[in-house]
């Protein structure tokens, strides 16, 4: 995998951002891998705090082939994002160097987010400055369609349990009352 960027993690997440937004309000956490939001993502990782290898990468069309088997989890969402770009962020340490991605246009302003993940289960809930879990994040123009589960771990189905178990609840991004967080420069 080329253009691994080392992203810190604290509190066991980190970002694909659309403008610096969080608006964690809006988050679906109902998957245990990756959160959608109003704009962007959150990735949740298996470390607490400390250092993960990431990429990310734009393209036209979904991709083709199926995961590769050395990815533990692969799960696909859809991701609203306006302003043409969106950049690999660590909540805590902001952008990533060289972690900018265009995407191509979408008149609908949706993507699709896939997100592999390799690793999660190795130091769950601890610290690491050095990486042990790998995240390759691939997005393309999609319309707003419902998760996808490519590739499950016992993390995501018990994560996937949880949601389906839980009332129903009116969505956050219809209510509204809460603006995105922006994160400080």
């Amino acid at each position: 995998m080329n253009d691994l960027q080392q992203v810190f993690v604290n509190e066991g997440t980190f970002g694909l951002l659309a403008d610096g937004l969080i608006p964690v309000e809006s988050a679906d956490w109902s998957n245990g891998l990756v959160a959608p939001m109003s704009q962007g993502a959150l990735i949740v990782t298996g470390i607490n705090t400390g250092f993960v290898e990431a990429a990310v990468t734009a393209q036209e069309n979904a991709p083709v082939a199926a995961p590769a088997e050395t990815w533990d989890e692969v799960v696909e969402v859809s991701v609203r994002a306006q302003g043409g770009s969106m950049r690999l962020e660590s909540l805590d340490l902001g952008p990533v160097a060289h972690a900018l991605v265009l995407l191509p246009p979408s008149a609908s302003g949706w993507y699709r987010l896939r997100v592999h993940a390799y690793g999660r289960e190795l130091l769950r809930d601890q610290t690491s400055m050095e990486p042990v879990e790998k995240y390759l994040l691939t997005i393309w123009p999609g319309s707003q369609k419902s998760v996808t589960v490519v590739r499950a771990s016992e993390r995501i189905e018990r994560a996937s349990q949880a949601a389906q178990a839980t009332p129903a609840q009116e969505s956050a991004r219809t209510v509204g009352h809460n603006p995105p967080i922006r994160k400080p420069s």
